[in-house]
């Protein structure tokens, strides 16, 4: 079964980007011939770093959206945690999420279109002219 996992890898700030650019197309190359797809790469460049992590305050991020099923990403996540040039990283699986996105849309939109159509009885009430109330008629006898 594919899901679509999002991959965020921090790389070490003094990485040449030929280096980084390898590192990238090695990960698309062990995706595809794991049978997965890479959706998009996204190169957010130097940033820096909440907390020291193994002594750099800074690095280079980078996101991957990937379509995959379970065994893709852990053979991905166990290359990330060999190469020594990675300094973190973080896999989180984002389809569940896009389901519930849509199924909100599909509802918004369901109710805009309700809303848009007039109700049936504020129509008839336009339509039919006012007469007046008996009550309001004063008596005479």
């Amino acid at each position: 079964m594919n899901r679509i996992y999002e991959l965020m890898f921090i790389v070490r700030p003094d990485m040449a980007d030929e280096d980084l650019e390898k590192l990238i197309s090695n990960l698309e190359h062990t995706i595809t011939s794991a049978s997965g797809t890479v959706k998009s790469v996204e190169r957010m460049g130097k940033r820096r770093l909440a907390y020291m992590v193994r002594k750099f305050r800074e690095g280079n991020y980078i996101l991957m959206v990937i379509e995959g099923s379970g065994s893709v990403m852990h053979e991905v996540e166990r290359r990330l945690r060999v190469t020594e040039q990675v300094i973190k990283f973080l896999t989180v699986r984002i389809d569940q999420e896009q389901k519930r996105l849509e199924k909100i849309q599909k509802l918004r939109a369901a109710k805009q279109k309700r809303s848009a159509q007039p109700a049936p009885a504020a129509e008839e009430a336009a339509a039919a002219p006012e007469t007046p109330v008996a009550a309001d008629v004063p008596a005479t006898a």
